[in-house]
């Protein structure tokens, strides 16, 4: 099988290095299975060889936990000798790091069998599976993502995380005031940066809005005519926001929830399916009344609950949900209306869409929108009904009926064949190996409450 065509782009290096003579280094990154951006660092000599021939990584890449460790159980790490895979470029992701204090690019990448075929374990290529189901439908996919997270102060209190203090101020938010534009002067300097910085490397992030919690704030990204892409993305912003905040000396987290009593941090994301003529197929003025997007409706609710295991891949994952924090917990959908899991705003007929509302910003991207997607085809092509839309508070109508811990989770997505006709059953079995040994150590790790509770009262 011939290389895939990134390898043959070695002009889009040239370019990039010719227009910018300062870069000294460039960092090759590919997101494994937890959305943790890994790679290698490169002198800019060896960049078009990177187009040309690509680098070799361990395919166990995509075996580790979150610590880092390869799970052998996955059968990706010394069952095959810790044996190399290729990675190839993704056309188009080539940017400036603007964080770095020596000039430095960055370069997304993507990881094949050494014939060139795809990996099948790369989370990106497990999307890539599932849109193709799109493109032989004649769709595109559109897709835009809202992402949470919490600027934290870099000094933890008993290992646990504090809000920044304010560099205007210097005291430490503790109140919730959603949308409060103060808390965004607040920080001003560090999230404009987060902006500029996202505009630098071409991450079309056009707004940051307070959200729920002391330093919790949302950043919108523009629809984007392709659904990998935008997972691209997403997967830079994240790294671009931990880097930024860390120059203001913060930090930041995208952990589902770090602060109990408080809300946790959730990836939410519209998409719309447009047609050969780039007709939006779920336009209408009575969204109740489009049959298309009644059918998407009903297979992403049917698929729902085996798909958790995607959405809230993590043990702190399932802390984010109650009805106070608008986290939904069972497969539901309205018009407008936040306390459901799927929402379909009603601005404008030619910009109908599906809200996806339950995943954590702890997701991978790539496997979230694989699941969500499989969903979508799912209820188009078998005319799924979704059932009448709620009106008025969802949590006071439908009793929680999704998976709320990982093992349950784990089991719906194992047990779906569904899902298994659109993502390859060995790599589910991969994911699910990765992460019923982080539950097996979670499980065994005796935690400071039960030496609170237990260690002088029984």
């Amino acid at each position: 099988m011939s290389p895939p065509l990134s390898a043959g782009l070695p002009s889009e290096a040239s370019t990039f290095l010719e227009s910018h003579p300062e870069i000294v280094f460039v960092d090759l990154l590919i997101a494994d299975m937890n959305g943790v951006v890994r790679g290698k660092r490169i002198e800019r000599a060896a960049l078009p060889k990177v187009y040309e021939k690509g680098i070799n990584l361990p395919a166990s890449l995509f075996a580790l936990d979150i610590n880092g460790s390869t799970v052998e159980s996955t059968g990706l790490g010394l069952d095959i000798g810790e044996a190399d895979r290729i990675c190839f470029p993704i056309p188009g992701t080539l940017s400036v790091e603007p964080w770095q204090k020596r000039p430095t690019a960055q370069l997304l990448m993507t990881m094949h069998e050494l014939e060139g075929e795809p990996f099948f374990a790369d989370p990106r290529e497990v999307l890539r599976q599932v849109v193709q189901k799109f493109d032989e439908l004649g769709l595109t996919i559109c897709a835009a993502f809202e992402l949470e997270f919490y600027l934290i102060d870099q000094e933890n209190i008993n290992g646990r995380p504090q809000p920044p203090r304010s560099p205007i101020s210097g005291k430490r938010p503790h109140s919730t005031q959603v949308y409060l534009i103060d808390d965004l002067d607040e920080y001003a300097d560090c999230l404009q940066d987060i902006l500029e910085a996202a505009k630098v490397q071409g991450i079309p992030a056009d707004a940051i809005v307070k959200e729920s919690a002391p330093a919790q704030f949302e950043v919108n990204l523009h629809h984007t005519k392709d659904a990998i892409k935008a997972c691209d993305y997403a997967v830079l912003l994240k790294r671009l926001i931990k880097n930024i905040a860390y120059d203001h000396e913060m930090d930041s987290t995208f952990m589902a929830k770090p602060y109990p009593g408080q809300a946790g941090n959730g990836l939410h994301v519209h998409i719309s399916l447009l047609d050969k003529d780039g007709n939006n197929i779920f336009a209408d003025e009575d969204p109740t009344q489009n049959e298309a997007l009644r059918h998407a409706l009903g297979g992403v609710l049917e698929t729902m609950p085996a798909s958790m295991a995607f959405l809230c891949p993590n043990v702190n994952s399932y802390r984010r949900f109650g009805a106070n924090f608008y986290v939904p917990n069972t497969p539901s959908w309205a018009l407008d209306n936040r306390t459901v899991a799927l929402r379909v705003p009603t601005g404008s007929p030619d910009a109908v869409r599906i809200e996806h509302r339950v995943a954590g910003a702890d997701a991978n991207p790539y496997l979230m929108m694989a699941a969500i997607l499989a969903g979508i085809h799912h209820g188009l092509t078998h005319k799924i009904e979704p059932g009448e839309p709620i009106e008025g508070n969802g949590y006071e109508q439908m009793e929680a009926s999704l998976p709320n811990n990982l093992r349950d989770a784990l089991r719906e997505l194992d047990d779906n064949e569904i899902l298994a006709r659109y993502i390859d059953p060995k790599y589910i079995d991969v994911f699910a190996a990765c992460k019923e040994a982080e539950l097996q150590e979670f499980e065994t790790t005796i935690s400071d409450l039960e030496y609170n509770w237990y260690l002088h009262t029984v």
